[in-house]
């Protein structure tokens, strides 16, 4: 009975700009591994049992981006799935979200 009271929201599909945006900040994020940046990422998940998801944000520093398995794992071991970040927000983006205003 609860499953059908359970609500999802469906995927939203990144038009080409979101989607070379959204891989500039992970570049950038990968060239500043280092610096152990705080990120906020939103991202879809799918619902398991019916079509559809829910989207939850993430906020943490970054332990390592894997581009093989297309996974960027936080350090309090969050992984999220490349393909399904809807948006990255930071302190290091501030310049990059001037360029896109």
């Amino acid at each position: 009975m609860n499953e059908t009271a359970r609500l999802t929201d469906q995927r939203a599909e990144l038009d080409d700009e979101m989607k070379e945006k959204l891989s500039k900040r992970i570049n950038l994020l990968q060239e500043n591994l280092a610096t152990a940046p705080v990120v906020e990422i939103t991202y879809f998940v799918p619902d398991e049992r019916k079509e559809g998801g829910t989207y939850s944000t993430a906020t943490g520093t970054i332990k390592k981006i894997d581009k093989f398995q297309r996974i960027i794992v936080l350090t309090d071991g969050t992984d999220i799935p490349i393909d399904e970040i809807a948006e990255i927000n930071g302190a290091m983006f501030r310049s990059l979200d001037d360029s896109f205003a």
